[in-house]
């Protein structure tokens, strides 16, 4: 494939498609981590923590060869994943989160939610954004950095929409779950010890996400009730 020929302007057409619609599931991860900070601490988390999080995807694309030759990753992947939607979902151990706990309460903190949880989660987005690339990593490269801006922009957007409407916790918790639990019935040793069924995968995903969601839900109400979270339109 040559640069610039029609293959390669439909591969990076492909690419940026897929980084759009995936750029949603960032934008949601970043903005809750980030939505308890103050204002200025909250912007410079946004901006760096998505610079991290496409910069270790982009070095996660760069190996994306080597990642297809590991059965188990998106196995372990999705498992780590998991107790990150947990954590969002509830209370800290105070139970003093004004959001449930969906939020980071620090910049570092809100720096390492966003970088583990979109490292993680990009598993199987950098595999289908390597196989559309075809080798082609200045393909995987100028996508990774069209949806910089994007992502930046989605994410204040969700950190401000939360504080009005706290519900989008419970929700971005069981998209983190959805995901954590798509990846591990999607990993080769899932299919071939456990079972390989399409359906199953999907009911699995749906009872993961729905359970998250009512966790994250039921986190919400006990905060307003405790008057921590009395915008919350659970």
């Amino acid at each position: 494939m040559e640069i610039f020929s029609i293959p390669w302007w439909s591969a990076l057409g492909a690419i940026i498609l897929m980084d759009l619609v995936l750029a949603g599931d960032n934008a949601l991860v970043i903005g809750m981590a980030a939505s308890k900070l103050k204002p200025d601490l909250r912007r410079k988390a946004i901006m760096f923590g998505a610079f991290g999080a496409i910069a270790v995807r982009g070095a996660m694309a760069l190996i994306v060869v080597w990642l297809l030759k590991l059965p188990g990753l998106q196995l372990i992947g999705g498992l780590l994943l998991l107790p990150i939607a947990w954590k969002l979902a509830r209370p800290g151990d105070g139970g003093d989160d004004e959001h449930g706990g969906a939020a980071a309460d620090s910049f570092w903190g809100a720096m390492k939610t966003i970088v583990i949880a979109d490292a993680l989660m990009g598993v199987d987005n950098v595999l289908a954004i390597g196989g559309a690339a075809h080798g082609r990593w200045d393909l995987v490269i100028i996508g990774l950095l069209f949806t910089i801006p994007l992502v930046v922009w989605g994410s204040t957007w969700v950190a401000r929409a939360i504080e009005r409407w706290p519900v989008i916790i419970a929700i971005g918790a069981g998209v983190l779950a959805i995901t954590g639990a798509g990846m591990i019935v999607k990993d080769p040793l899932f299919d071939t010890y456990v079972i390989d069924n399409l359906m199953v995968d999907r009911i699995v995903q749906a009872v993961a996400g729905l359970f998250m969601f009512y966790i994250g839900w039921r986190a919400l109400n006990k905060a307003r009730k405790n008057g921590h979270g009395g915008g919350a339109h659970a």
